[in-house]
């Protein structure tokens, strides 16, 4: 049986404002060609499907365009859908009725029984070889909130040791469905201990405080693969090559710029065969000019090199744009969209860096009681720790007319 995991699409995500439609429409037809030249008898999805819980009704149309494609294309072709924490888990099931006779399966919700008992038959899909039986059972457990999981008999569990109580159950289900030949693999979207993450990835950060890391020994010894979301970075867990996150097929930041983007497909018997990671093509380049701040006067440099303008704007790479200051420089945005005006580039984000200012150690902002500050310290405190340097006197001068001005309105 050859499975291709796949996770974290977050469909109609705006990066710094810029429709990306057109970048996961090629995705979508890259991994629809793939399907089909691979042969791909399973595909697992897991999380995130969407980028907000509310999407637009474009982001829809993308998703249901490509199920219609390649169930037609590969009408065998057995696909599993899991809810991220970025999906509405009831909006992502609301089409099941018309799926039903399908081959494709949404889990959005870990539903409860009448007793209390979490419904395991739901999350537990038989998956089935060309043969028509069944090779494989697929734990496809969506994103867990808190209180999804099983309750315990004595103490409460924490989240995580909930979580894998749950991954633990489930197992167990299966394996008592399991016949002879048959084996069990998993889904999940969540943070693991061992995960390596980016620090300035906002789109990978924490939800719960950091109670949410789960450990891969969560997962049983004898589940054949395990297809994680939640992480962008591609990578397997705990040193072990079959707990793997897919990663993200579009870069969602600028810190997710420099690794490869990718979908896991991995052959299955009683045993995993084989396990290919098959980089993702990309569409439109991200870069950072340049690479480490430098001055204006010769970032402006730089900017002049790039590219003239093409017809197609939609399609040029997006930038960001890093700058050395000693101090906030008002027309800096006027300067850098000056500058690439003309050129095959847009403009995502200017990331200012201040050189700094050790020197005057009596400037170190000091915590003090509120009522011991008046507005002009708590400015200049504030001020020295965005920037660490002392208030130039032209914006001091702005700052204390202001306060006679509001001191002139409140009277």
């Amino acid at each position: 049986m050859k499975i291709l995991h796949t996770a974290d699409w977050h469909l109609g995500q705006l990066f710094y404002e810029y429709d990306r439609t057109q970048e996961h429409q090629l995705f979508l037809e890259w991994l629809s060609a793939t399907i089909k030249a691979r042969e791909i008898e399973v595909l697992l999805i897991s999380g995130d499907v969407f980028d907000v819980t509310n999407p637009s009704v474009n982001s829809i149309r993308l998703l249901y365009e490509f199920l219609n494609t390649v169930s037609q294309q590969s009408p065998h072709l057995q696909i599993v859908i899991t809810a991220g924490n970025h999906d509405s888990a009831s909006r992502l099931e609301a089409p099941i009725p018309l799926l039903q006779s399908t081959n494709i399966h949404i889990i959005g919700t870990i539903d409860k029984l009448a007793d209390g008992s979490i419904n395991y038959q739901k999350l537990c899909i038989p998956l089935k070889n060309k043969a028509g039986r069944i090779q494989t059972w697929c734990l496809a457990i969506p994103f867990i909130r808190m209180g999804d999981y099983p309750q315990s008999a004595t103490e409460p569990y924490s989240y995580a040791e909930g979580v894998a109580q749950l991954y633990h159950d489930a197992y167990e289900y299966a394996n008592a469905l399991k016949e002879h030949g048959q084996n069990i693999i998993a889904m999940g979207h969540l943070h693991t201990f061992q995960a390596e993450e980016l620090e300035m990835d906002k789109s990978e950060r924490m939800i719960m405080g950091g109670s949410e890391f789960i450990s891969a020994t969560a997962f049983h010894s004898e589940l054949k693969y395990v297809a994680l979301g939640h992480i962008h970075k591609a990578q397997r867990i705990g040193g072990k090559e079959h707990i793997r996150y897919s990663g993200s097929p579009l870069p969602m930041s600028f810190s997710e710029r420099n690794y490869k983007h990718q979908v896991v497909i991995i052959d299955l018997d009683e045993d995993v065969k084989n396990i290919e990671c098959v980089e993702i093509p990309v569409s439109i380049p991200l870069l950072k000019i340049p690479l480490q701040p430098l001055p204006l006067n010769e970032v402006i440099a730089l900017l002049h090199q790039l590219p003239e303008k093409e017809t197609a704007i939609n399609t040029a790479p997006y930038l960001e744009v890093q700058v050395l200051l000693l101090e906030p420089e008002p027309s800096l945005r006027y300067k850098i969209e000056t500058a690439i005006a003309s050129k095959n580039v847009r403009l995502a984000r200017i990331q200012p860096h201040y050189v700094q200012n050790n020197n005057n150690a009596t400037s170190t902002p000091q915590h003090n009681l509120l009522n011991d500050l008046n507005p002009t310290e708590v400015f200049t405190q504030t001020y020295y720790s965005k920037f660490q340097s002392e208030v130039p006197n032209h914006i001091l001068d702005l700052f204390k007319q202001t306060l006679q001005e509001v001191d002139l309105n409140d009277e």
